[in-house]
């Protein structure tokens, strides 16, 4: 059994809106909209878990869940950090979950592929990430803007969604973090930070996160384009 928790929590403050991001509109539907339809059918997938703020609910239900007629999918609130937002997510998954797909709800260009290649990935290695190598030259820069460092870009990804785990070891991950109160900027530091190895499943550029104005304008044409 695969599960899937989907993050939506966010305040989405860069996108400058009174309205959250997720429920901003690409191509007349809403960006969570997008996101969910991404799964939703796809037979890899058996049962989704969006994480929700807390006084969003009705909100979403009457303009997301009941719009859209989806069924069977199950409601989790989201917490202080990310982090504590996937941990209620993660609680909420079926106890006979082999296999966790967790994914931004701001990101709603995953593909098929993507999402089953990382499935079969994290089978075999326990835990998979989905990711692209970067374009750009990164510099590492401290707090007076002076650069410290130029990392060999060769070996340099950007990480995208969805990260996919074993389920009892992820578990297991956070229920650690959150005893040591280690906060980790994904769910796959988490694994490191358990001394679990971390597969990389190559994504495609178009998996992006909508997170500012910018970011709608690109998503409007990736949508045309596709």
């Amino acid at each position: 059994m695969n599960s899937l928790v989907i993050v939506s929590a966010g305040k989405g403050s860069r996108m400058k809106s009174d309205l959250n991001k997720q429920f901003l509109k690409i191509g007349n539907k809403e960006v969570i909209a997008h996101t969910i339809d991404k799964f939703y059918n796809n037979k890899n997938i058996d049962e989704i878990i969006i994480v929700i703020r807390e006084d969003e609910k009705e909100f979403f239900q009457e303009n997301i869940i009941n719009k859209y007629g989806y069924k069977n999918i199950k409601i989790a609130f989201g917490g202080q950090e990310r982090q504590d937002s996937v941990y209620n997510g993660l609680k909420e998954v079926d106890e006979k979950s082999k296999i966790v797909l967790i994914h931004d709800g701001a990101r709603p260009f995953v593909t098929n592929e993507i999402i089953k290649k990382s499935i079969e990935c994290a089978k075999e290695y326990n835990c998979a990430i989905v990711g692209v190598p970067v374009k750009d030259t990164i510099k590492i820069v401290n707090e007076k803007n002076d650069v410290c460092d130029t990392p060999n870009r060769s070996t340099l990804w950007s990480i995208q969604t969805p990260q996919v785990f074993n389920y009892s070891l992820i578990m297991k991950a956070h229920k650690k973090a959150k005893d040591d109160e280690y906060y980790g900027t994904d769910d796959s530091m988490l694994m490191e930070y358990l001394g679990y190895d971390v597969k990389v499943v190559e994504g495609s550029y178009n998996n992006i996160k909508i997170t500012t104005p910018e970011d709608l304008k690109i998503a409007e044409e990736i949508l045309r384009e596709n």
